[in-house]
């Protein structure tokens, strides 16, 4: 049975937040219930702050402590993770949302835990996808901690229907709070990407560019000349990024952090329009949400290794690759991220990512990604000898005769069965 606010005397509360009004109205209202709060947010690179530990000042006039736990490097690794996979999930968009929220979950549980938290919090609403992630996770990583979902309290929805009703409230406890006019959508941002949705964008008569890019442009506004770039991966895993075009940046090594290559490539894909997306995607709970998506280094870093798996796996490997790609995306999608079925398909995936090493050079140009080259690839089964068209020492095409022939046995007798109209 769900809690309601009545239920929370003599638990220890750890409430997940933004420092936004939302967050505010419920930390708030909370202590004024007489609750024992204290505040957590993660630090997940989020390129849409400035400073992270402006959410401790955001948070502060409702006298609560607000603990921020660095979690930018397993978000970095949880993103090169998903590019290893190559999971994407409806619409071909990197869920870059559904990835941060497994990371949030496991590292801040694990600080509540800590701190003697009875009790996690979070404002997802009840009609959307975070609620089932928020709850899902938090009963994996501590099956005894409960959980109070603010936005499905009959009550607090009756008492705040909306951001005007919020303002007034802390405006009476002596918080300065806007209400804001009508915005024109809400987004959700970490360092794998940004998902953007909710209000005018829920019409779909609403153009997908009435959203103005965070992580870079809009392929219109992107630079007239191609940026050249080489991306380097050992065993599927990025460990180098150079670029010759456009703003230089050299980052690489065995001893290059994914944070730091993950950065770069948003830089890079950003601000050349690379990786944005739309999607009306299948929400867990059963409805369809309209979205659009940033992401523009996953989409740099994800397409530079398709090429390289491309090369090294052959007709039912890849039949197989991209049946565990999507399992995997549909886990990360629903909350799943640590389950047992998802570190099989991993396991699966590293049977072919160990063949994955080697050198891809594209040319960016206005949201587009142009194949240059491949180089390196000791495992690639390509062979210019055996697919050429012209006089080579390659496969025989006389040879070719026989597997024809067999072929057609099975194709003339459906034929003559009449299976086949």
């Amino acid at each position: 049975m769900a809690l309601t606010v009545k239920d929370l005397k003599g638990e220890r509360l750890g409430a997940c937040v933004s420092g936004g009004l939302d967050s505010k109205t419920i930390a708030m209202k909370l202590r004024e219930e007489g609750c024992d709060v204290l505040c957590f947010t993660a630090d997940l690179a989020q390129p849409d702050e400035e400073d992270i530990r402006d959410v401790a000042k955001k948070m502060a006039p409702c006298g609560v402590k607000t603990i921020i736990v660095d979690l930018k490097k397993p978000m970095a690794e949880a993103c090169f993770d998903t590019l290893r996979a190559q999971a994407m999930y409806d619409g071909g968009y990197w869920n870059s949302t559904g990835i941060a929220r497994g990371v949030t979950c496991r590292g801040l549980v694990g600080e509540m835990k800590k701190r003697g938290v009875t009790v996690l919090v979070h404002g997802a609403t009840g009609r959307g996808n975070d609620q089932m992630r928020f709850e899902r996770y938090t009963n994996v990583f501590a099956p005894g901690m409960k959980i109070f979902a603010p936005w499905r309290d009959a009550g607090l929805l009756k008492q705040f229907p909306g951001r005007k009703q919020m303002a007034e409230y802390l405006g009476k406890h002596g918080i300065v709070a806007f209400p804001g006019g009508k915005k024109r959508y809400s987004t959700d941002a970490n360092l794998a990407g940004l998902s953007h949705e909710a209000e005018d964008l829920e019409s779909l008569e609403t153009a997908m560019t009435i959203v103005e890019p965070k992580m870079g442009v809009w392929p219109m506004q992107a630079p007239d000349k191609a940026e050249r770039v080489t991306i380097t991966f050992k065993k599927a895993r990025p460990v180098s990024i150079k670029s010759s075009g456009g703003i230089p940046v050299s980052i690489g090594g065995t001893e290059a952090s994914a944070i730091a290559l993950m950065q770069a490539a948003n830089a890079i894909g950003g601000r050349n329009g690379i990786g944005l997306k739309h999607a009306l995607e299948n929400r867990i709970i059963g409805t369809k949400s309209r979205g659009v998506y940033e992401a523009p280094g996953m989409e740099l870093l994800g397409t530079c290794l398709r090429y390289v798996y491309q090369a090294t796996l052959d007709r039912r490997a890849t039949t197989f690759f991209h049946h565990l790609s999507r399992m995997v995306a549909e886990q990360i999608y629903d909350g799943r991220m640590f389950d047992p079925l998802t570190q099989a398909a991993y396991a699966a995936i590293d049977t072919f990512a160990r063949h994955a090493t080697g050198s891809v050079t594209v040319d960016l140009y206005k949201g587009n990604i142009f194949f240059v080259a491949l180089k390196g690839v000791r495992a690639s089964l390509y062979h210019e000898a055996d697919s050429s068209m012209e006089e080579s020492k390659g496969l025989n095409p006389v040879s070719s005769q026989g597997f024809a022939e067999i072929q057609s046995v099975e194709a003339l007798s459906m034929a003559k069965a009449g299976q086949i109209e």
